[in-house]
């Protein structure tokens, strides 16, 4: 990135209230370039009003007097195979509960062509340093002027990230990439502060689909903040879902995109399905889910609570299967039924 890389040092004081502890891992977006702080400030507020006790852990101390924990692992204009170089004695130091994965931008400068590979090769390094940890790994945010770079590297993320969850890790992927555009950017790098925001919004919501990776199996103290219930009906009729399958042997992703026909925008929705039997959602991206047994509610995050006429929002989700890779039969949209591309 356009800073220069800095000389790796200890914090002064760390900071740990005894909750699960949780890895911000990467570059300069990690560690909040331009935005003290970054995605951690808007994730942590996230945590504090859901009931979560969490704990950043990492070498890494900075953020402003808001930000109840300044422990991270991101530095500025480092590139994968300098995190891979170090992400051992990290991990062994603080034992994260769970990781939190964005890096790549720095290797979009120059050899792209072997990101993937160099990736592949972290993700497996974390994994078995912490075989106990839940990873989400999220693909890089837009950069402007490379974005050809930047969609060769992300479609390679979900192949990785499916290869180790069929193997048992505990890999989850996070699309970061569909959270923003090029005008949350600052500086058509770093994210400015609603930028940010948003990427807090993909981590949290990323998060609570795993149980365990924020604060156990139970339903947290406080109940999380969530939009407010839909303020406008779909239209009967108008809205139409795609849905795709992308499967491995006990796994696989589903891309659903879906597209409101009507001529009147979608204010604050709620997608409904049935998922077939023996599937189960494990993560998700671009959304809120919710799941009892096979019955699953995905409703909006605050960056794409409207659906303007004849547009689309993009979600998807990771999950398990016994055999069966189906998709739902139908999709309801705020209550009314879709159709199905």
């Amino acid at each position: 990135m356009v800073a220069a890389v800095p000389i790796a040092t200890t914090p002064a004081s760390a900071e740990s209230n005894g909750g699960v502890r949780v890895m911000p891992l990467g570059d300069s977006i990690t560690d909040g370039f331009n935005v003290p702080g970054g995605y951690r400030n808007e994730l942590w507020q996230r945590f504090t009003s859901g009931g979560y006790r969490i704990d950043f852990v990492g070498s890494q101390f900075n953020g402003p007097a808001s930000l109840g924990d300044h422990d991270h692992q991101g530095h500025s204009g480092w590139t994968i195979a300098q995190i891979d170089a170090n992400v051992v004695n990290w991990l062994r130091a603080t034992n994260p509960r769970t990781v939190l994965l964005h890096i790549g931008t720095n290797d979009m400068y120059g050899d792209t062509s072997g990101a993937p590979s160099r990736l592949a090769t972290l993700v497996d390094r974390i994994t078995n340093t912490a075989p106990n940890a839940d990873v989400f790994v999220a693909t890089i945010i837009p950069k402007s002027g490379a974005d050809n770079q930047v969609r060769g590297y992300n479609n390679a993320i979900p192949g990785i990230v499916q290869s180790r969850a069929a193997a048992g890790k505990r890999v989850h992927l996070v699309d970061m990439y569909r959270a923003l555009t090029l005008s949350d950017l600052a500086d058509g790098v770093h994210p400015n502060a609603t930028g940010y925001r948003k990427m807090a919004d993909a981590w949290y919501a990323a998060l609570r689909t795993v149980p365990g990776s924020i604060g156990g199996d139970t339903t947290p103290t406080t109940p999380p903040p969530t939009t407010p219930p839909p303020t406008t009906p779909s239209p009967s009729g108008d809205c139409r879902v795609a849905y795709t399958v992308n499967a491995w042997n006990s796994g696989f992703t589903a891309s659903v995109s879906v597209t409101n026909t009507s001529s009147t925008p979608v204010n604050g929705w709620a997608l409904a399905f049935t998922l077939p039997a023996g599937q189960s959602i494990t993560s998700g991206w671009n959304a809120t889910y919710a799941s009892s047994n096979a019955a699953v509610t995905a409703r909006n995050v605050s960056y794409n609570a409207t659906i303007a006429p004849n547009t689309s929002v993009d979600i998807g989700f990771q999950a398990t299967h016994t055999g069966n890779t189906g998709r739902p039969s139908a999709f309801t949209l705020n209550g009314t039924t879709c159709a199905v591309a």
